[in-house]
């Protein structure tokens, strides 16, 4: 019997799961909607909603798009003139004007009422499931404000246009933007994170000092985003580091002497354009006090590695609703993956990660609404450093747990997790990798000591509710009493601070059978050192239910 024209047996496609899209990425991840209303985010529940329905519908295209069409550098025009001009596909262009007209770069400024920190947080993590890249300069844009507000003249002619809703592409001066976005470019190649080993410097033009004019000459190796309309710039003067902002366009409409040299070919984040610079003497205002560049610039960095908490517990959202989604539409062994107890045991590991992530995560969040409230200025202090660490380090394992749910599919560049693991590194590595967070953790312990009793007093609200984070807490504390070799300890410590929060928030929050499973693996050593080691009689299926998307 012959084979009917135009037909192809052998390429009959079946037990494929269908892509993961068409859902509202909000409404789906359960943890993240309850965390916003217990954290005070609840009036942004409609725009929460409209936001989820694009990330999780079109943006999804765009960010492939994006990221198959990676930024291009021109430094000069057919006729030779210097213009350091970045290229972007349309893509990029609608990602981004999707988040800045929602306000993720933005809200707490716009709206500066409880819990706006909460649903701009919750905005982050929804965008940054349709594509990571955008965040970084929705981020650094987000995190530029409290620092241009130090500079009361910089603040008068910027902020407005900062917190605009307006996407507006090109380089202009700034009283020509309906809306403008802030980079930054603190590292160079002989030090890196050490940054009070730059030799970039800064030259007054008349007597110097905060809000004055200065001159910079120098490189950096790190530029993010250099297609922004200004940049926050460490540079030195005779007295020390300090902070300056830098625009691409000066007052008088010229273009800054600031040279794009080449940019990074990245592992991942591949959508957005990171860069070598140089200035040539080129046109900056001091933000703060001269001498104190690290100070000022502190504050910057702790809005973003907020964000690097956001982003990694995106990413796991991201991993464990297509793990889920995945392992429900395909089938092997004669039956669907979902059913089969060793799969139930990852997915349901990878939920739990996921949930105490996030819900860490929209805690942290939560803090950065009380700037008026000591305790928690302290908590926030400690609890950012801690979460960013243990976070975006776990992201990354969970990334690559995640991949391997779909077996060889999950390895080619189709497939949905390719992207989001080569994404995964980019959270730890920013705003400080490990190393660096964790001796800051010890500089907050040893300079604040009441962050860390503020600290216990937030975990103290699950005192009781269950007898293995009672004791994980009491051996902690005697470790944290014990300075000897405090320093080579530093990591496990950071690590024991990090589970401690994750499980108070999973007792006092979160779903029963997760904070049980957790509890038992996490503080009691009943799980192995890869995700899947769950014990048995954890409830797998109410688990898992509880993060496959229903759809």
């Amino acid at each position: 019997m012959g084979v009917e024209p135009g037909t192809s047996p052998t390429h009959e496609v079946v037990n494929q799961a269908p892509p993961l899209e068409g859902y509202n990425v909000f409404l789906e991840n359960r943890p993240l909607a309850e965390a916003v209303a217990r954290e005070g985010g609840d009036w942004g529940q409609e725009r929460l909603t409209a936001f989820g329905e694009l990330c999780g519908g079109e943006a999804l295209e765009w960010g492939r798009l994006a990221n198959e069409n990676p930024p291009v550098l021109h430094t000069h025009d057919r006729v030779g003139r210097r213009i350091d001009e970045v290229e972007f596909h349309p893509a990029w262009h609608n990602l981004l004007g999707m988040a800045v007209g929602h306000a993720v770069h933005s809200l707490p400024w716009r709206e500066p009422r409880p819990g706006a920190h909460v649903v701009r947080g919750a905005l982050m993590i929804s965008l940054s499931q349709a594509e990571a890249g955008v965040g970084c300069p929705v981020s650094m844009t987000y995190a530029a404000v409290p620092v241009v507000r130090r500079q009361p003249e910089v603040a008068a002619e910027w902020e407005s246009k900062l917190i605009s809703t307006d996407y507006d592409f090109g380089l202009a001066p700034v009283a020509e933007k309906a809306g403008v976005l802030c980079g930054m470019a603190l590292t160079e190649k002989q030090g890196g994170s050490d940054v009070r080993a730059n030799t970039t410097t800064a030259t007054p033009i008349g007597r110097g000092g905060p809000g004055s004019e200065y001159l910079i000459t120098g490189h950096k190796w790190f530029c993010s985003a250099p297609m922004c309309d200004a940049f926050l710039v460490l540079a030195q003067t005779e007295t020390g580091l300090s902070c300056f902002f830098m625009p691409r366009v000066t007052p008088d409409g010229k273009r800054n002497a600031f040279h794009i040299q080449r940019l990074k070919d990245k592992l991942g984040n591949r959508s957005n354009a990171s860069s070598e610079v140089e200035f040539l003497g080129a046109w900056a205002r001091m933000i703060g006090d001269e001498g104190r560049g690290v100070a000022t610039i502190m504050e910057m960095v702790n809005h973003t590695r907020l964000d690097c908490t956001l982003g990694s517990a995106a990413l796991m959202r991201h991993g464990i609703a297509q793990a889920s989604h995945y392992a429900a539409h395909r089938s092997a062994f004669g039956r669907p993956l979902i059913d089969q107890p060793l799969m139930q045991n990852v997915l349901a590991d990878l939920a739990i990660e996921s949930e105490a992530a996030t819900l860490v995560a929209m805690r942290l969040a939560r803090a950065f609404d009380a700037p008026g409230d000591e305790s928690e200025v302290l908590f926030k202090r400690l609890a950012t450093a801690v979460s960013k660490y243990w976070i975006c380090k776990t992201g990354v394992a969970h990334a690559g747990e995640a991949l391997e749910v779909f077996g060889g599919n999950g390895f080619v560049e189709e497939a949905p997790m390719a992207r989001a693991y080569r994404e995964a590194p980019v959270n730890s590595m920013w705003e400080g990798s490990g190393n660096v967070i964790c001796l800051d953790v010890l500089r907050a312990l040893a300079r604040s000591p009441q962050s860390l009793e503020v600290f216990f007093e937030e975990v103290s609200t699950a005192a009781g509710g269950d007898e293995r984070l009672d004791r994980f807490v009491v051996q902690l504390k005697d470790e944290l009493s014990d300075v000897i070799d405090i320093e080579v300890r530093a990591r496990l410590i950071v690590e024991k601070l990090a589970l401690a929060l994750q499980a108070s928030l999973l007792i006092a929050h979160g779903d029963a059978s997760a904070a049980e499973a957790f509890c038992a693996t996490r503080l009691s050593g009943g799980g192995g050192r890869a995700y899947g080691t769950l014990p048995p009689g954890t409830d797998f299926k109410a688990i898992i239910e509880r993060h496959r998307p229903q759809v």
